[in-house]
């Protein structure tokens, strides 16, 4: 599966950059006017058209592939996040404290959380932190 996520990584850079180069090729609209003086005898390579058609289809194929390999990086990386959520992360189960019966029993639970806080080598419930 490595493999896999590693080919549409390089296809999304690759298209990527095409789809940058696509765009910067294209003329303008305002570009129609420098062929009255001359300038449109270099669209003849592509035909009596120009190079507009070919290069709005390029660019809208280039799109269409690099929407497709986005959405499969996503959907590779909820797969990877599912994967590392389940086995990387400990989970801290809570104790449960059973409550005081009566005042004088709050009361001792009260003195002894006072005693905890002053005494620093004593042991807590608390699960320690790494």
């Amino acid at each position: 599966m490595d493999w896999l996520e590693t080919l549409v990584v390089v296809v999304h850079v690759v298209i990527a950059v095409a789809l940058v180069g696509l765009v910067l090729i294209q003329q303008g609209k305002g570009a129609d006017a420098g062929a009255a003086f001359g300038g449109g005898a270099s669209q003849t390579v592509f035909g009596s058209q120009g190079s507009g058609s070919f290069l709005t289809r390029m660019t809208t194929l280039m799109a269409v592939i690099f929407f497709v390999t986005s959405f499969s990086l996503a959907v590779f990386a909820k797969q990877r996040a599912e994967v590392a959520g389940q086995v990387g992360i400990p989970q801290v189960e809570e104790a449960q404290q059973a409550p005081a019966e009566d005042a004088s029993g709050q009361a001792a639970a009260e003195q002894d959380a006072a005693d905890g806080e002053s005494e620093q080598g004593k042991s807590s419930d608390l699960p320690e932190l790494e």
